[in-house]
């Protein structure tokens, strides 16, 4: 069913709904590609981003358009991890950004990625806690330490810090799928293909498969 409303939308070039000043310069680039054989992605800008609000774990290449919806997202992390775990991440986890290549299980077209339009993000970062700060009372004294939030496992979460952790990614997610002025593409672990990351991109359509 999503893979016939992608099919959809992109033969009818909706434009996900989106309020006319959400429209992006990247909405008017085609995505239409031949489905094998080499490729040539469209010449479109790319700068280097490190992250502002929080650092991504290497550097990305993203479009400038991407790149300041990704600041928005940053924002999103940061302000629900504290809620959660009392402080932020200082690093995002990702499998990548700018990758000139089609959509796998639709070669017709081109991925996000290959317009540096797309982030996938496998996981946050926490550091210690801060010496002389204090560990909100609710949490496991484990998280005073280092630690690590994974989509896989951590999205299936059911006990102890593991359910925590399950919390703070539904969290996450939730928020920003209610965030229409940030992505307009959703995906994750009830997306084939997406068990250990969520897919994130400011494509022409709108879809939310998490």
């Amino acid at each position: 069913m999503l893979g016939t409303m992608l099919l959809v939308l992109l033969l009818v070039g909706q434009v996900a709904q989106a309020p006319p000043d959400s429209r992006l310069a990247l909405d008017d680039v085609a995505r239409v590609v031949e489905p094998t054989g080499p490729i040539q992605c469209p010449k479109v800008p790319l700068v280097s981003y490190r992250g502002d609000v929080i650092r991504y774990a290497s550097p990305l290449r993203v479009n400038p358009d991407f790149r300041d919806r990704l600041r928005r997202f940053e924002a999103v992390v940061r302000d629900t991890a504290i809620e959660i775990y009392g402080r932020a991440p200082t690093q995002i986890l990702h499998l990548g950004s700018f990758n000139c290549r089609r959509i796998r299980t639709w070669p017709d077209y081109l991925s996000e990625h290959g317009l540096g339009n797309a982030l996938d993000v496998a996981g946050f970062v926490f550091a210690p806690l801060p010496r002389r700060a204090t560990l909100p009372a609710e949490l496991p004294k484990a998280l005073a330490r280092a630690f690590r939030v994974r989509i896989d496992p951590d999205w299936q979460g059911t006990q102890g810090v593991a359910a925590l952790h399950a919390r703070f990614l539904h969290a996450l997610t939730q928020r920003l799928v209610a965030r229409l002025d940030i992505f307009r593409v959703l995906l994750g672990p009830a997306y084939p293909g997406h068990k250990n990351h969520f897919h994130f991109d400011c494509a022409p359509w709108h879809i939310v498969e998490i």
